[in-house]
């Protein structure tokens, strides 16, 4: 993305108004690709995978988040919950890190496209609505504290 496409897009979501969103239980579910090992994820360890502070799982394997939508207020709980930061200042904290040359991870419209994404990509993490059907090719796994 453009920094000029993401500048007006961090504008729109300033519009809008992103306050931050009170933790609360199922609000998401994080899945992650079977082969990744282990039944649960410290928060703190959440965090980083997703900002690509943290690249390795445990057994060496490159960890590879998949993010909602910038419009997904999915999205907007799992940045107060797990990052503890509004939506926006993860935005602009992207925005720093794309003009340094990091990519962000891909995002995905809708559950179903994570689901599968997750379902097709080794040492693949996501978060779904607490509602979705997960299939056998994804396994989910519980944020601790």
């Amino acid at each position: 993305m453009r920094r000029d496409a993401l500048a007006v897009l961090i504008v729109a979501v300033l519009a809008a108004g992103t306050a931050p969103v009170a933790s609360a239980e199922a609000r998401f579910r994080v899945i992650v690709h079977p082969q990744v090992k282990g039944n649960q994820i410290p928060r703190a360890a959440l965090s980083p995978i997703f900002l690509k502070r943290a690249s390795r799982w445990g057994d060496g394997s490159s960890a590879r988040p998949v993010d909602q939508s910038l419009c997904s207020p999915l999205r907007m709980s799992f940045s107060a919950d797990v990052h503890q930061q509004d939506l926006i200042e993860i935005q602009m904290c992207w925005q720093r890190e794309i003009a340094r040359g990091h990519v962000p991870p891909p995002v995905k419209s809708t559950d179903e496209e994570i689901v599968s994404f997750v379902a097709s990509t080794p040492a693949a993490i996501g978060y779904v609505s607490p509602g979705t059907t997960l299939p056998d090719s994804v396994r989910e796994i519980a944020v601790v504290n």
